[in-house]
């Protein structure tokens, strides 16, 4: 066998191995152990649209037990979350996430500059003290999967 032949067969080889070890991975999720995923959300013009994501994601797996989800939320996005100011379908869709045990996450260095405590915000959020990137970061290293639509 050639030089070339044996490299195609390892590389054959290693490929199949992942194949059948992301299965497994997918298989396993399915089978018992939910998927855990942080949605990082900061830009105002994309609020809607990660809460749609969010709802996508809870239906698609058959719903809130089959998933673990946290919300965290920095910059100009947190606006739309405070509760003189959310509009009815923002604040409709975060009680229900609540409900359904989605972590919902407020950044503590965004809250200081807007001036905003968290009782002024939404019902259902926590403050993450040390900061939103932080959280994500604590998040990541407990398994979750990043997401930033």
């Amino acid at each position: 066998m050639n030089r070339r032949n044996m490299l195609w067969s390892a590389v054959s080889a290693l490929g199949a191995a992942f194949g059948v070890s992301r299965a497994r991975a997918a298989t396993e999720a399915s089978a018992g152990n939910k998927l855990k995923v942080a949605y990082h959300l900061s830009d105002a013009e994309k609020v809607n649209f990660v809460l749609g994501n969010i709802q996508n994601h809870i239906d698609g797996v058959g719903g809130p037990d089959h998933v673990t989800i946290a919300l965290v939320i920095h910059g100009p996005a947190l606006k739309a979350f405070h509760a003189a100011q959310a509009n009815p379908d923002v604040s409709k869709r975060v009680g229900d996430f609540f409900k359904d045990g989605v972590e919902l996450a407020a950044c503590g260095n965004t809250m200081k500059a807007q001036s905003v405590s968290l009782k002024e915000l939404l019902p259902g959020f926590v403050s993450a003290e040390k900061g939103g990137v932080v959280r994500l970061a604590e998040l990541q290293a407990q398994g979750y999967l990043y997401l930033r639509p």
